[in-house]
């Protein structure tokens, strides 16, 4: 069983910064490919960024690219996301997930693809 837990959301002025944290549980974290998604009240739940094992090849999503940063450090089994210029469209709460699967090649984008999740942290952008 593989335990996340997400930290560092808040509130922030439009043009801010946050940098959110998520602590894995497992002894092979450096093993996993690693998301972070969002979901804003009435919508679906989006990909924001993701991260080959190993830190490996990262991807965003367009929205964020420029912004957002993710990275992982395997020693602590920790994953981050940094974020700058925020925007109120960023308002959301935000989860990170593991995807264990020794048979995932490259790095995926969608939910189904992740086996594992957070229980969020909520992010407010105000304008």
């Amino acid at each position: 069983q593989v335990q996340l837990v997400e930290s560092g959301g808040g509130l922030v002025q439009a043009g801010g910064s946050l940098r959110l944290s998520c602590a894995v549980s497992g002894r092979t974290f450096s093993t996993y490919h690693m998301g972070w998604f969002r979901q804003a009240p009435g919508k679906e739940r989006e990909f924001v960024a993701a991260i080959g094992r190993s830190a490996g090849s990262t991807r965003y999503a367009d929205s964020v690219k420029g912004r957002f940063t993710i990275s992982r450090d395997d020693d602590k089994n920790t994953l981050f996301l940094q974020m700058n210029s925020l925007k109120p469209e960023d308002t959301a709460v935000y989860y990170c997930a593991a995807d264990v699967s020794v048979y995932s090649a490259g790095v995926p984008i969608t939910t189904r693809a992740y086996e594992y999740w957070g229980q969020g942290t909520q992010v407010t952008v105000s304008s």
